[in-house]
């Protein structure tokens, strides 16, 4: 084996690592769509509500997901955290009248999904296998 090549094993590890990560973001989707119909119209309509809703219904489905996975709870709050921040931090700058409720949408999840990378290698040694 050459200085460049990675060993079989770490290359298994990342693999696994990398499907973790691309299962809890397919859950996350299907929870939007599943549990969006659940929540009252007047409620969608509002961005900053709207933003929570989502963040909810992706974090239901990802907990579920993370479950099967016999995940700890204190593994699943760290990665309901890391996508429930994102989104109530950004609440601030949108009742300021800085972010608009489409920014607020994008931006949250522009750095929901770092911040669930980071949890994930943070922990990289419960997310390996």
């Amino acid at each position: 084996m050459t200085t460049t090549e990675v060993p079989r094993s770490t290359t298994r590890k990342l693999a696994r690592f990398t499907g973790h990560y691309v299962e809890m973001v397919a859950a996350m989707l299907v929870g939007m769509v599943v549990l969006h119909p659940l929540w009252p119209s007047a409620w969608l309509e509002r961005a900053d509500a709207g933003a929570l809703v989502m963040a909810t219904n992706m974090t239901v489905a990802m907990t579920a997901a993370m479950l099967l996975r016999r995940h700890s709870w204190p593994r699943i709050a760290e990665m309901a955290a890391a996508m429930y921040l994102p989104f109530v931090a950004l609440l601030v700058p949108f009742r300021l009248g800085v972010l608009s409720g489409t920014g607020l949408m994008v931006a949250g999840h522009v750095l929901m999904f770092p911040l669930m990378l980071a949890a994930m290698v943070w922990r990289r040694a419960e997310y390996w296998h």
